[in-house]
């Protein structure tokens, strides 16, 4: 098992990572904003799915695979960025919101959050050059990754719970329309960055 300083010290190191503004987050504030505290749990499942998916990879060592063959790196930062970009101008034709927003289904937000961090290559690339540093080789390696990944997972989950209860002290500001529109400008505007960043670095 990994040693609690060690997990320790792999939060630390990951935290400015999860601090950074990202898909997940920009998705937690469009849903919260547009039907409350409710879609932030989907968004949260998405991510913490995709985490353990990049893990499970890196475990079968199919991460290693794409990120020493340049093409199938190329590959998937590419197609990663396709998805961010879609998702941003898909968010930036949606219709403007209403008094009274339709609900939107649950799966359709979860499947949103966990594609946008199983397609990160970034994402990936945290169990291959930062995970390796707080691995012990004479211990099960399968177990000590998933110990960091549930470790990841549960700061990832408190950090979005944080900015959901943040987005909720704000909630009469929030409901306006004039604020949904204007948050759903700015979601898709970050998807679509980030699309366009993980296209060209």
């Amino acid at each position: 098992m990994v040693h609690p300083v060690a997990v320790a010290g792999f939060l630390v190191a990951v935290l400015p990572l999860i601090a950074t503004p990202g898909a997940s987050l920009a998705l937690l504030v469009q849903y919260v904003t547009d039907g409350g505290r409710r879609r932030a749990l989907p968004v949260v499942l998405g991510t913490v799915t995709g985490l353990y998916v990049h893990a499970a990879l890196a475990v079968a060592g199919l991460s290693a695979l794409v990120m020493h063959s340049s093409v199938a790196f190329t590959v998937v930062r590419l197609t990663g960025a396709a998805y961010l970009i879609g998702l941003g101008v898909w968010t930036w034709r949606a219709p403007a919101p209403r008094r009274r927003p339709r609900p939107r289904r649950t799966d359709s937000v979860y499947a949103q959050a966990l594609l946008a961090n199983v397609l990160n290559p970034k994402a990936a690339a945290i169990y291959l050059t930062l995970v390796p540093q707080f691995l012990t080789p004479h211990d099960p390696l399968p177990a000590q990754i998933l110990t960091l990944a549930t470790a990841q997972a549960l700061l990832i989950t408190l950090w979005l719970t944080a900015w959901t209860f943040l987005i909720l002290r704000a909630t009469r500001v929030l409901q306006t329309p004039r604020f949904k529109r204007t948050a759903t400008r700015a979601t898709s505007a970050v998807l679509i960055a980030l699309g366009v960043r993980a296209a060209v670095t």
